[in-house]
């Protein structure tokens, strides 16, 4: 397996770390990855990380079991994803320079570590929070988008993130975009504008 997938660049001062969804692996985001940077001043490394659990279909991949749901096993998957993002070369490129995003289940995995991490911002797209999550007082800012069609993970799930994250005093964003369980233009165009209003030197 590809344990990630990185697009590097030796003038690079940001980087974006993809989550993908459940079913899909680490080559899924890299097309939105490169949209979401090109053409800013500030070079970006793009890393893709691939779920470490094979998808049950036989195809993709997971970051814990969800048909059924295991959210037993979401603590042990998001020690092990944190381990992960500890291997990369964070003396070159430091978290506060760092934006992290996922989609879906890849979103889900996102805002846990949005609450143990001080990456510059979080960006968690169609996404979900699990049970038992709690978001810290000193978190990064989320971004939280979601499409009004939805039909897999509904909208709700992210006004349930919207929700808990404004409760606990950190500053979020909510955006509802015209489409279904998907990133299209639209999404990317919103995500564009967020990164090179607030990221951007």
């Amino acid at each position: 397996m590809t344990e990630l997938i990185s697009l590097n660049s030796e003038f690079a001062t940001n980087r974006l770390v993809l989550l993908h969804g459940w079913g899909a692996d680490a080559n899924d985001l890299l097309p939105v990855g490169k949209l979401l940077t090109e053409g800013f001043k500030n070079r970006f490394e793009i890393v893709s990380l691939a779920a470490p659990q094979p998808h049950p279909s036989g195809f993709g991949r997971q970051w814990y079991p969800l048909y059924p749901h295991e959210w037993d096993q979401v603590p042990n998957a998001v020690l092990d994803l944190e381990r992960r993002l500890k291997n990369l070369s964070f003396e070159k490129i430091p978290l506060d320079k760092t934006l992290l995003l996922g989609f879906s289940q890849g979103g889900a995995m996102a805002l846990e570590l949005a609450s143990r991490n001080k990456f510059a911002g979080v960006f968690a797209l169609s996404s979900y929070p699990h049970p038992e999550w709690e978001p810290l007082k000193d978190m990064p800012p989320v971004f939280l988008c979601h499409g009004n069609l939805d039909q897999v993970v509904p909208k709700e799930a992210s006004q349930k993130s919207f929700d808990i994250i404004r409760e606990n005093g950190i500053k979020s964003d909510l955006y509802f975009f015209e489409g279904g369980h998907e990133i299209n233009n639209e999404l990317i165009d919103h995500c564009r504008r967020i990164i090179k209003q607030k990221f951007l030197s």
